[in-house]
């Protein structure tokens, strides 16, 4: 097995909204705000290559949607998906799954395309399957009116139109080994319904996907949940309980929306869980 970061660009988001009820005096420190008080944000993708698979997890928002769209978002520096899988010496006709962990538009924008005329839209992986989960999919195809504008609808019909698109069995448990791709996931529930978090055994390692669970490094302390996670009080309770496993197990919590810091790891301390150690992908990889 080999794991490759994909870097899918950068943007900025409201620093605010990223840290909820916490007072920007705290999370300043630890991500600080440019004069309109957004903050740096990473797509830090992740290729699996596995036998005869390459698995790409998560696609960024992509580049199909309108300039107003992009101007929301701030992006900044000259990653793509495009580039970072040439650079690793692959195309996206080589991508044989994308699993992502949750259909938010910076999450899976990437994994639609326009169509060569710009008529209308079509899948970004020719040769891959799709995979999301039925509960999730439910949730984001009949949106609620909070997330409705993170569900985009060109972002996830095609997906199921071009027959692409499969639903991982979710086990009675909410951590369940995933026998089609080869790793374990853990489901949470607290920023949207059903959110997956892939745990890759590699090299004697636990490497923790967390996604949106743990958006940076500056978000480790329990309190610390996104304003926008739809139910705050159950994200502190799953994080809770995943914060100490990844201390007890020593995880190596890949980092997808850090711009700053890629991996880390944490461990219990007299104040609760904290930053242990923080390293490069290439440390890691």
């Amino acid at each position: 097995m080999k794991i490759y970061p994909i870097e899918a660009g950068n943007f900025k988001l409201d620093g605010g909204a990223m840290f909820g009820v916490v007072p920007k005096a705290i999370w300043n420190k630890t991500n600080p705000a440019d004069a309109n008080n957004l903050i740096d944000i990473a797509a830090r993708c992740m290729l699996i290559e596995h036998g005869n698979r390459l698995i790409l997890i998560d696609t960024g928002m992509g580049n199909k949607q309108s300039e107003k769209f992009y101007s929301y978002y701030s992006l900044w520096g000259d990653h793509s998906l495009e580039k970072s899988l040439a650079k690793h010496g692959f195309h996206r006709d080589d991508v044989t799954d994308v699993f992502m962990t949750h259909l938010h538009f910076d999450h899976c924008g990437g994994s639609v395309i326009w169509n060569k005329d710009k008529t209308g839209f079509e899948v970004g992986f020719k040769n891959a399957t799709f995979w999301t989960n039925e509960n999730h999919w439910r949730w984001a195809t009949e949106p609620n009116s909070r997330e409705k504008a993170s569900f985009l609808h060109e972002n996830i019909i095609p997906m199921q139109e071009s027959g692409q698109l499969k639903f991982i069995d979710r086990p009675n448990t909410d951590f369940g080994f995933s026998n089609e791709l080869g790793f374990d996931i853990l489901y949470v529930d607290g920023h949207t319904e059903k959110q997956m978090l892939p745990h890759i055994k590699y090299q004697n390692k636990t490497i923790v996907f967390c996604a949106d669970l743990l958006a940076t490094a500056g978000h480790i302390p329990i309190p610390y949940v996104m304003g926008y996670d739809t139910r705050p009080l159950l994200t502190m309770d799953e994080k809770a309980k995943f914060m100490n496993a990844a201390a007890t197990n020593n995880y190596y919590l890949w980092l997808e929306h850090d711009a700053h810091n890629q991996i880390i790891t944490v461990e219990n301390t007299e104040k609760g869980v904290r930053l242990k150690e923080v390293f490069s992908c290439q440390d890691i990889l």
